[in-house]
C-alpha cells in the first residue's frame, strides 16, 4: 500500500506544489509519526487484545494512505503523512507480535519468512506503481483501488488472527528475568539500531556514491539500490532455514561478517563491480538482522512480545534519523566515502554487542 504510494511521490510533490526539500520533511513526518505510535503500541497491547489491534492498525493505514492525495493543504497533508507514518508504526509493533506468537506455536523459527513477505510485499508494490504511472492512471483511484483491496485482504485474515493474550502462550526465556530482561533488551535493541542505520544509509546514499564516486550515470546507479534490496529479499528467504540449523547467534555473527567486508569492499574498491559485489553482500548480512532482532526481544520471558518488539523497534528505528543525516554532514566535511565509515563503524559496534551477548548467554 505504502509502496505503491511512494511509487507516484513526483505527482504528489506537484499536486502540493512543493519544493525537494519540503517535500523531504514532509516524508520526515511519517517517521515522527512511527516512532510515536510505536511505544504507544507496545504498552496498549499489554492492556488489550494484539489480535484486534494487528487488524484495527491496518485497516486505519489502509484508509488513511489514499486520503494524502485528498489533502487540500500543506498542513492537511503533513497530518495524513503522520498518520500515515502513525498507524503503520502501529501496525510494525502488533503484527510482528502476532508472528512472535505464531512462531511459539509452529516451534521453529519464522520471523525472516515474515520479513521477507514484507519486502516482496515493497517490490510488488513498488512495481505497480510504477506501471500506474506509466500508464498516467490517476493517482486517487489507483491509491482507492489499492486501499479496497488491502482491506478485503485483511477482511478474509481477520477470523484467524491470534486472539491470545501473551499469558495464554507458552512462556519461554531465560534463567532469572528480573535481572536480565532490561539490559538484555537494551542490547539486542542497539543491534536493531546498527542494522537499521546500516539499511537506511545504503538505501539512501548507494545511489548517489555510485554516481559521485564511482562515476556512473544515473540511470546506472539505481542499480546499487537493487543489489541491495535482492540481497535482502534472498536472506529473509533462507533466513529461518539457516537460523534453525546453525541458531540466531552465529547468524548474527555471520550477518555482522558479511556486512562489514560487503561495505568494506564497497568503500576501499571504487569500480562498479566492486560497489555492486558490495552493497548485495552488505544486503546479505543485514537481511536477517531486523528479524532475528524482533523474534529475540519478543521471546524474553516475563515480557508481552509486542511490548519487547515496540522497545527494540523503537530504539532501532531511530536509526533511520540518525544514519543518513550523519553521513550527509560528514560527507560534506570529508567526502562521502569517509562518511560512509560512519555506517561501517556501527556494524563493528553490532559486532561487538552480539560477541557480548554470546559470551554472556553461554
Amino acid at each position: 500500500m505504502y509502496a505503491n504510494c511512494t511509487g507516484r511521490l513526483p505527482e504528489l510533490k506537484d499536486y502540493f506544489g512543493v519544493s525537494n526539500s519540503v517535500l523531504g520533511t514532509m516524508l520526515f513526518t511519517t517517521a515522527i509519526g512511527a516512532l510515536v505510535a510505536m511505544p504507544l503500541t507496545g504498552w496498549l497491547t499489554t492492556r488489550y487484545n494484539s489480535g484486534k489491534l494487528t487488524i484495527w492498525s491496518g485497516l486505519l493505514f489502509c484508509c488513511i494512505v489514499p486520503f494524502i492525495p485528498y489533502s487540500q493543504n500543506l498542513w492537511v497533508g503533513r497530518a495524513a503523512f503522520f498518520m500515515t507514518g502513525f498507524f503503520s508504526g502501529a501496525m510494525d509493533i502488533t503484527m510482528n507480535g502476532q508472528a512472535v506468537f505464531v512462531e511459539r506455536i509452529y516451534k521453529k523459527t519464522i520471523m525472516s519468512s515474515f520479513h521477507a513477505a514484507w519486502s516482496i510485499g515493497m517490490a510488488l508494490g513498488a512495481g505497480s506503481g510504477a506501471l500506474f504511472a506509466n500508464y498516467h492512471y490517476p493517482l486517487r483511484p489507483h491509491l482507492l483501488y489499492m486501499a479496497a483491496a488491502s482491506i478485503i485482504v485483511l477482511a478474509i485474515v481477520s477470523p484467524i488472527v491470534l486472539k491470545n493474550q501473551a499469558g495464554n502462550i507458552v512462556d519461554r526465556g531465560g534463567k532469572d528475568s528480573k535481572q536480565k530482561i532490561p539490559f538484555l533488551i537494551w542490547l539486542i535493541a542497539i543491534i536493531g539500531f546498527c542494522g537499521m542505520t546500516g539499511e537506511g544509509s545504503v538505501v539512501d546514499w548507494s545511489a548517489i556514491y555510485m554516481h559521485t564516486v564511482v562515476g556512473k550515470t544515473k540511470a546506472f546507479s539505481a542499480l546499487a539500490i537493487g543489489s541491495f534490496g535482492t540481497a535482502m529479499t534472498i536472506g529473509r528467504l533462507f533466513g529461518d532455514h539457516l537460523i534453525r540449523k546453525a541458531g540466531k547467534q552465529l547468524i548474527l555473527f555471520c550477518s555482522c561478517c558479511a556486512a562489514i567486508a560487503g561495505l568494506s569492499v564497497a568503500l576501499l574498491f571504487v569500480s562498479a563491480p566492486a560497489v555492486l559485489s558490495g552493497l548485495f553482500l552488505v544486503g546479505l548480512g543485514l537481511s536477517n538482522v531486523v528479524p532475528v532482532t524482533y523474534s529475540t526481544a519478543g521471546n524474553i520471558k516475563g515480557i508481552e512480545p509486542a511490548a519487547g518488539i515496540a522497545i527494540a523497534s523503537t530504539i532501532g528505528y531511530s536509526g533511520f534519523f540518525v544514519g543518513p543525516p550523519s553521513i550527509g554532514y560528514l560527507a560534506d566535511a570529508f567526502g562521502l566515502r569517509i562518511g560512509l565509515c560512519f555506517t561501517l563503524g556501527l556494524f563493528f559496534i553490532m559486532m561487538a554487542v552480539v560477541l557480548y551477548i554470546t559470551r554472556r548467554l553461554k
